[in-house]
């Protein structure tokens, strides 16, 4: 795939993201499409570990699966660009543990700011199913940001823990329409389009929209929006309407904030987390004494590392 047609894809999609996020995305992918290029270093510096957390971690009854960087239905170039990992690909990694007799819980370790519309609605079903099932416990972690279609996902699980420096929300849809007409005609480039079906070309960005084609898109948004909205209120046991206008109505949230506004349970590093799922520390405490030697000590040398790479201390 051209890196222009995944500028088309990018201005295609409803986002279920942080919008600074997505403009970061644009850029790179526009630069890309300009013909530069990223060394693996300029990747690395700027995605940082995202690009790495590609499977699930366990020991001592517990698996971790690492949900980072943009999350979209499908993806295939874009992983090295952004970082990112995919719903099928998380898909995969729960239904694996799901299947481990051994693993008790779940943890989900996120950080994200979100990512497509697409494959969110299904993948969050498929989180309250394995909920209900009642055979293993999972607990979301905002290890650092759960924004948009990461809290989407997230908001299904059992409990939702956040870091103390974390945040989370950010729970709306938007698209991006992309004018460049105005940029065409300076350039003195004319384009013409061909089509049949009275929507078809709706949203192209060689004209303005009409008004017709914007209430058709605001139309495709507020659907989206919807289902997001239910299926936060069906996570977290609360009203739609607890949801549109109480968990922060777009805005990204501290943990403080989150946790006042019913986004989160509790407030608590992932050391402190791990230590007491697997039962070295008690419910109510928001760090444990000694965490990381509890790990290391009690839930295994893979959990254990998991753990050292989540710490924010």
């Amino acid at each position: 795939m051209k890196y222009q047609h995944v500028l088309s894809y990018v201005a295609s999609q409803l986002w279920a993201i942080d919008p600074r996020k997505l403009q970061e995305l644009l850029a790179v992918l526009a630069y890309r499409a300009a013909g530069h290029t990223f060394t693996p270093e300029d990747i690395q510096a700027r995605i940082g570990d995202g690009g790495a957390a590609s499977s699930a971690t366990q020991g001592h009854d517990v698996a971790i699966v690492p949900i980072r960087g943009v999350i979209a239905h499908r993806m295939g170039m874009m992983d090295d660009t952004s970082g990112g990992t995919s719903c099928e690909r998380i898909s995969a990694m729960l239904q694996r543990v799901m299947a481990d007799a051994s693993i008790g819980t779940i943890v989900l370790d996120v950080d994200s700011p979100g990512g497509t519309v697409t494959g969110c609605q299904e993948l969050a079903g498929e989180i309250f199913e394995l909920r209900g099932r009642g055979t293993k416990r999972i607990v979301a972690v905002v290890n650092g940001l759960m924004a948009s279609a990461a809290y989407w996902i997230a908001s299904q699980a059992d409990e939702i823990v956040c870091i103390p420096s974390g945040s989370a929300g950010s729970i709306g849809v938007f698209c991006a329409h992309e004018d460049l007409s105005a940029a065409l005609e300076q350039e003195g480039i004319k384009i013409t389009l061909i089509s049949a079906g009275t929507y078809k070309t709706a949203g192209n960005p060689t004209e303005p929209l009409s008004d017709d084609e914007r209430a058709v898109l605001q139309a495709r948004v507020d659907e989206a929006y919807r289902q997001f909205v239910n299926d936060v209120a069906r996570g977290r046991g609360v009203t739609p309407a607890a949801v549109r206008h109480g968990y922060g109505e777009g805005r990204v949230l501290t943990a403080t904030d989150a946790k006042a506004a019913g986004l989160i349970d509790r407030i608590a590093t992932m050391d402190a987390t791990l230590a007491r799922l697997v039962g070295r520390a008690p419910a109510g405490d928001l760090r444990a004494e000694n965490p990381a030697d509890e790990i290391t000590d009690h839930a295994g040398p893979a959990l254990a590392a998991a753990a050292r790479r989540s710490r924010l201390l």
